[in-house]
């Protein structure tokens, strides 16, 4: 008995044992689970949210360091100089200059893999205009290292670094957008997200760099115009030395007017890499990235001859605004009105078309292209965004010609051009967006032309014949492979073949001379494209170039003080110039799309 005691005892111990050694080896395995997970977890990318976060913080951070800079510069205190923040630019600009290289020598070694592009990123004509803007931008850093050299005795070293680094920048950049910006990168997207945001970043930071010293420029001059009336106690900001070089008054005005082309030419650079940003590791749909043709252009003879009449009237008032803005008080008045009086019929004739079009979108529904498009969706944030600074200064007008005691002969001209300003951009925005999410009504004929040659008329080829789910007839899918087949039966057999000897394909001659007339829809909707482009550039023009009457009529700066009126302006007329040259680039979006 006390033997099978002893025996039950020494079973249940190894019972004991035995669980509890599968308890440890079941622990064990999860332990070991748990540390490959986590290796794996640490080893791996970040997920593409996380890398889009963290890298967007990067990138607002480096911006913010730099608006910083520019604010404690904007004191004219001694604390922070210039040299500074152009320092710090230099920098970035080296960094975004090794990560291009980096990129560039990478994307050589894999030549031989076929990358992804998004054929919707750009088009080669806005390729070719920051292309321009760029050799402007050149122009601009050999009128830089010129003004250093006339006054290099009170100038810091970095004051022509900078322009050597920005140009080499400038090279390298438009070179990057040409060949790879419509790579859709797979490869390292942690790292490269990184690198794109860099380079967005560093342009926005270049943008805010330029839209200050193009300010602080204008501001000058405005200043010394008012000293001139007899206005005082206005700081002018002027170099410490004397030129001594012939040219320095030639380089300072010439930078002034290249300065609006610089501007614009970093803020669209940043745009597109920050398409290119959000294409990291994307899945590019094949149906969608087809690219798109371009539609015949045929009965433009409205829309040019307005959009040119608008254009040399804008010439024209330019150089009569800058002319006869600083005569005498009558002159400089009527001078103002002016410019109120070609705002309002431009305005009026903008409203007018986009209007139109609107209508001949309601009288002819067409379902909405709901593909996802990055740059399309930003165009569109873009429009919205950029219309905030025209508002802006709009609605501030309003009040000031509502709350003024002052009664100068254009006040309420100044009324209705701030109104028709609002309201031109509700309706222009309106009419791009729809234009560019409308299906096209030929979408069917251009993906089939997109995806092959089209049959010729006559012809019998296997895409003319249907498709059949049961038997399928082999020798008429290809002839010659039935041909092949039969022949070698009927040799078996001691028969001759029936099919017939190959000969040379001779493609039947189709008449192909009929061209088939552009509907009057269509033909209405590319005039008023072509006359909202120059209408828009019209009105880019003279901003950039100093038509500002928003300086001059002096009613905002009575109501709101000159400080803050000045701060607002600085900060909307960057924006407002951004709309204009962006609506520009959608307007003729919406053209080859019509």
């Amino acid at each position: 008995m006390a033997e099978h005691d002893g025996g039950l005892d020494s079973m249940s111990l190894n019972k004991l044992d035995c669980h509890s050694s599968s308890t440890l080896s079941s622990s064990s395995e999860q332990e070991n689970e748990i540390f490959t997970k986590l290796k794996v977890s640490l080893t791996d990318d970040y997920p593409r949210k996380n890398a889009e976060i963290l890298s967007g913080q990067y990138g607002t951070n480096l911006l913010l360091i730099g608006v910083s800079l520019m604010l404690a510069i904007g004191n004219n205190g001694a604390s922070v100089k210039e040299e500074y923040l152009l320092s710090f630019i230099t920098t970035l600009i080296l960094v975004q200059l090794l990560w291009m290289m980096w990129y560039i020598v990478r994307r050589g070694m894999q030549s031989n893999l076929q990358a992804e592009k998004d054929v919707h990123a750009t088009t080669s004509w806005i390729k070719g205009g920051l292309t321009l803007l760029a050799l402007l931008s050149l122009i601009m850093d050999a009128f830089r290292i010129g003004y250093f050299v006339g006054y290099r005795s009170c100038l810091s070293a970095v004051e022509v670094v900078y322009p050597i680094i920005h140009a080499t920048h400038t090279i390298a950049q438009v070179h990057f957008l040409w060949f790879h910006i419509k790579d859709v990168i797979k490869s390292f997207e942690t790292f490269e997200r990184f690198g794109v945001i860099h380079a967005v970043f560093t342009n926005l930071l270049l943008w805010c760099s330029g839209v200050m010293s193009e300010a602080n420029h204008f501001l000058n001059h405005h200043n010394t115009r008012l000293n001139a009336l007899g206005f005082v106690n206005l700081t002018i900001v002027e170099p410490q030395c004397n030129c001594t070089i012939s040219g320095c008054s030639m380089f300072a005005d010439g930078l002034y007017y290249l300065y609006p082309f610089n501007i614009e030419y970093h803020i669209f650079v940043s745009v597109m890499l920050f398409v290119m940003w959000k294409n990291i590791g994307r899945t590019i749909d094949l149906q969608y990235n087809r690219k798109r043709l371009a539609t015949r252009t045929q009965w433009l003879v409205v829309g040019p001859i307005l959009g040119l009449t608008a254009l040399a009237s804008t010439i024209g008032v330019l150089v009569v605004y800058i002319i006869h803005v600083e005569d005498a008080l009558d002159i400089r008045e009527s001078t103002i009105a002016m410019f109120y009086y070609y705002g309002i019929v431009m305005l009026v004739f903008m409203c007018s078309a986009g209007i139109t079009g609107l209508l001949i979108y309601r009288a002819d529904p067409m379902p909405m292209d709901t593909t996802k498009n990055p740059s399309r969706k930003l165009d569109t944030e873009l429009l919205f965004g950029s219309s905030v600074g025209s508002w802006l200064m709009s609605w501030c007008s309003v009040v000031a010609v509502s709350a003024s005691r002052s009664s100068p002969s254009y006040r309420w001209t100044n009324l209705m051009y701030s109104l028709l300003s609002i309201l031109e951009k509700y309706i222009q925005n309106l009419f791009i967006i729809e234009s560019l999410y409308r299906q096209r009504e030929d979408g069917e004929r251009e993906d089939a032309e997109v995806g092959g040659p089209a049959p010729e008329i006559f012809s019998v080829t296997s895409s003319l014949a249907p498709t059949y789910n049961g038997i399928i007839n082999q020798a008429y899918e290809n002839p010659d492979k039935g041909c092949v087949t039969l022949e070698n039966e009927q040799k078996e057999n001691g028969q001759g073949t029936g099919c017939p000897q190959k000969h040379l394909e001779v493609p039947l001659q189709v008449e192909n001379n009929v061209e088939v007339n552009p509907s009057k829809k269509r033909q209405i909707l590319k005039n008023i494209a072509v006359f909202l482009f120059m209408c828009n550039i019209s009105l880019w023009i003279l901003p950039a170039f100093g038509c500002r009457p928003q300086y001059d009529n002096g009613l905002e700066e009575e109501t709101f003080g000159f400080t803050i009126w000045t701060t607002v302006l600085n900060f909307a007329m960057p924006i407002n110039l951004f709309y204009r040259m962006h609506s520009v680039a959608s307007l003729f979006e919406v053209f080859q799309r019509v």
